[in-house]
């Protein structure tokens, strides 16, 4: 299979790593899904990556394929194969008209009238590979657009050979949502493996921490490498920007502070102390902390991370995105 070219810190790289996802995927391909896989996982941990690499591994497979992600830039909003390139330009028009940069949410209604479309005209092989689609149309309608997506699976317009729908998101808000409905198999994703954050580590250029430390630092997040490398290895000018993005504010601190410290000591705390589920509620809608599942591998999407780790934040039942993460909070607690 092609490894497909990914952006990483300015530079055009190959796709690295991931093999066991890919065997997953492989897998899927062969029998295709019985309900929308909803994969979860930290931001910046390589979700869209691998969507991509899907893309690719599933063309491959003599899939017709619609990739849509509403937050990419311009020209990866919606990618497919080139089977469907017509059924798209026909779709535009009935469904979206003139308009030539949709809204986030009518281009992911945009997508799966296309698949539904390419069902009609009877393709045999159809996957439909969505990335935070979720944001896209927003935490209220996440659950129907699930629903909608099992309905292609199981009352398509016309029969089909095998479908695959993988719908990718660093939410965590949707998840308790979407998790009760049998809607949907939902799984996580977590960050790179070692050797594979190394590879990545060792293609950037000029003077660099060690990769121990990147480790430290990341965690495996290939993202929070990046965004440590582009602020030339200044931790501190990561850490702030995540406390200003993140809304890491005073009112929050001073709300959670007799929470705060246990839990960034261990994670755990947020799943044992009752008095701390609105703190946990706020760190995963926050994007800082992300529930985890047991380590079972047909639970994960890739390699799970160990059942506990306390340097890098993981616990069994909560872990903090990465160690930067981490470190915001504990810096927004300090002032």
């Amino acid at each position: 299979m092609r490894r497909v070219m990914m952006r990483f810190a300015g530079r055009e790289v190959e796709f690295v790593d991931r093999d066991v996802a890919l065997r997953q995927l492989d897998e899927l391909a062969e029998g295709g899904t019985w309900w929308p896989l909803v994969v979860y996982g930290p931001e910046g941990c390589g979700k869209t990556a691998l969507l991509r690499q899907a893309f690719e591994l599933l063309s491959e497979r003599e899939y017709d394929v619609v990739y849509v992600n509403p937050l990419e830039e311009e020209a990866r909003r919606l990618v497919v194969t080139e089977g469907l390139r017509d059924i798209v330009k026909r779709t535009w028009r009935e469904v979206l008209g003139k308009a030539v940069h949709p809204a986030a949410p009518a281009l992911v209604e945009l997508a799966m009238a296309v698949v539904s479309r390419a069902l009609r005209r009877g393709r045999g092989r159809i996957a439909l590979l969505a990335d935070e689609v979720f944001q896209a149309v927003g935490v209220d309608r996440a659950e129907l657009l699930v629903k909608a997506m099992l309905n292609v699976i199981e009352h398509p317009p016309q029969s089909y050979d095998k479908a695959v729908v993988v719908v990718a998101s660093s939410e965590g808000v949707t998840r308790a949502r979407i998790g009760r409905h049998r809607w949907s198999e939902i799984r996580v994703m977590w960050n790179m493996p070692r050797d594979g954050l190394q590879k990545l580590h060792d293609l950037l250029p000029g003077e660099k921490p060690s990769f121990e430390e990147a480790w430290r630092w990341t965690g495996g997040n290939p993202e929070a490498l990046e965004r440590l490398y582009r602020a030339r290895w200044h931790v501190d000018v990561v850490v702030d920007n995540i406390i200003e993005n993140k809304e890491v504010t005073a009112a929050f601190v001073r709300r959670w502070r007799a929470h705060l410290p246990r839990s960034l000591e261990d994670p755990d705390y947020l799943w044992e102390e009752p008095d701390a589920e609105g703190l946990a509620k706020d760190l995963v809608e926050k994007n800082l902390v992300i529930p985890l599942k047991g380590r079972r591998p047909d639970a994960w999407i890739d390699v799970p991370p160990p059942e506990r780790d306390p340097e890098l934040g993981i616990g069994k039942y909560y872990a903090w995105q990465t160690p930067i993460h981490r470190e915001a909070v504990k810096r927004a607690l300090r002032q």
